[in-house]
């Protein structure tokens, strides 16, 4: 997707329509990767997470050649939602297989560092579309993101092994799925979790569909700087993702370090508001891309600790709690993108309303519904490596509480959430509403 982001304004020219309509194809590609989440999460729960991941490739290949000879920009938004179906299986299985292999710290860890993996892409992508650009139209991009399509299916057949034991699949069909699914919403922090995660996107995603327009039509730079700004926030967020994994995560507690990136993102918003307005003058471009700067390096603290802190309630539903984190933030991602272009493309306004807004609620959700009740806060050190006690199984009495995040002294069971075993820790906790399944 972000190769094709420097392309945006010759595909409005070419297929002679309009900004906001040619930021749809953004749209619908989020809104199938939100709803095919949905879909393929449960699936990875039953069969495994090898199988359901090669059929989303296959399917995202066929879509994006479609997307190359697309005639029209109405069969291109179309082809577009079809993509984001299929690449939806890359991205919930990933997190899936991340819940299947590491837990605690590590997965914590290994978050951060899948952040700084695919990092590269939004760093190298724009660079690529850009250079492409001067030798291809926007159909030659589409047409190398299908040999990485094919590459890309070709790794995970050769490399990729089950993570998932059958003996820790789901047997039932849909409505076990929903249950398991239902479950985890009654979770209130959990719910917390991934309104948090799904608002914050917002906030990347409105930086998405509005930074080709607002730095090359508004700013008046090429294709070639919007890439290199492009590259330089994604340096920010690989930084600060590679900070929170090796510096903070196992130091701090992660409920801190997660508030203080929504923070930062909160005060970047402002900013950003502020300078669209006109509050400061006529600023230019440097004081607009530090403030990007700074929104898009929180995301690297906010992003890998909301879902890290969201999958350590479950485990024998990764799947579904996977679709569930991203299906919310993609569906909230593809709402709030074309709201960025409602006023044209003259003005940075609209995306400073829609990233302060997003980035408030998200700080309003965190606060008022993962947040341990009553003050109860374990302070003991000798044991807390951050998220689990060593030792200790989630679940069991005294397990994870404060550096976790949600749990108070009983631990994450007691905070509410469910725990690993089918059912809830001490009072306070959710019994079997709250139980994964």
């Amino acid at each position: 997707m972000d190769m094709y982001l420097p392309a945006l304004p010759e595909v409005t020219r070419a297929l002679g329509s309009t900004a906001s309509t040619v930021q749809l194809t953004l749209t619908t590609c989020l809104a199938g990767m939100a709803l095919g989440q949905l879909v393929v999460g449960p699936m990875s729960d039953r069969w495994g997470r090898r199988r359901p991941l090669l059929v989303g490739l296959a399917v995202y290949i066929v879509a994006t050649a479609l997307c190359a000879i697309a005639p029209t920009v109405e069969l291109l938004i179309a082809f577009r939602l079809l993509q984001g179906l299929a690449g939806a299986a890359g991205i919930v299985i990933a997190r899936a297989v991340a819940r299947d292999l590491y837990d605690g710290v590590a997965m914590a860890r290994f978050f951060s560092t899948l952040m700084l993996i695919s990092g590269v892409a939004p760093i190298v992508a724009p660079l690529i579309g850009g250079q492409l650009l001067r030798v291809t139209d926007w159909r030659g991009v589409f047409a190398v993101l299908t040999v990485l399509g094919i590459l890309m299916a070709a790794v995970v057949w050769r490399k990729l092994p089950e993570t998932l034991e059958p003996a820790d699949r789901h047997r039932g069909g849909a409505g076990e799925a929903l249950g398991s699914m239902r479950r985890l919403l009654a979770d209130r922090a959990f719910s917390g979790y991934v309104l948090t995660g799904g608002f914050a996107f917002a906030c990347l995603f409105a930086y998405v569909a509005a930074s080709p327009f607002v730095i090359q039509e508004i700013y008046g730079a090429s294709p070639q700087t919007f890439s290199l700004l492009f590259g330089v926030n994604s340096v920010g967020l690989m930084i600060m993702g590679q900070i929170n994994g090796k510096v903070l995560v196992g130091r701090v507690r992660l409920d801190r370090v997660l508030g203080l990136g929504l923070v930062v993102v909160v005060a970047a918003a402002t900013a950003i508001l502020l300078m669209a307005l006109g509050v400061f003058g006529d600023v230019g471009l440097a004081p607009m891309a530090v403030a990007l700067f700074v929104l898009m390096s929180a995301m690297g603290i906010t992003m890998p600790n909301t879902q890290a802190l969201a999958l350590m309630r479950t485990r024998h539903s990764a799947g579904s709690a996977s679709a569930l984190l991203g299906t919310a933030s993609f569906l909230i991602g593809a709402i709030a993108s074309p709201l960025v272009g409602v006023a044209g493309e003259d003005t940075a306004v609209p995306m400073g309303i829609v990233q302060l807004v997003a980035a408030l609620v998200a700080l309003a959700c965190f606060v008022g519904m993962c947040r341990p009740r009553g003050g109860h806060t374990n302070t003991n050190t000798d044991t807390d490596d951050g998220i689990t006690f060593r030792g200790r199984p989630v679940g069991a009495a005294g397990g994870p509480d404060a550096a976790g995040g949600p749990g108070a002294t009983g631990g994450l069971d007691k905070a509410g959430g469910p725990d690993r075993t089918g059912g809830s820790g001490g009072s306070g906790g959710t019994e079997r509403a709250g139980a994964d399944s």
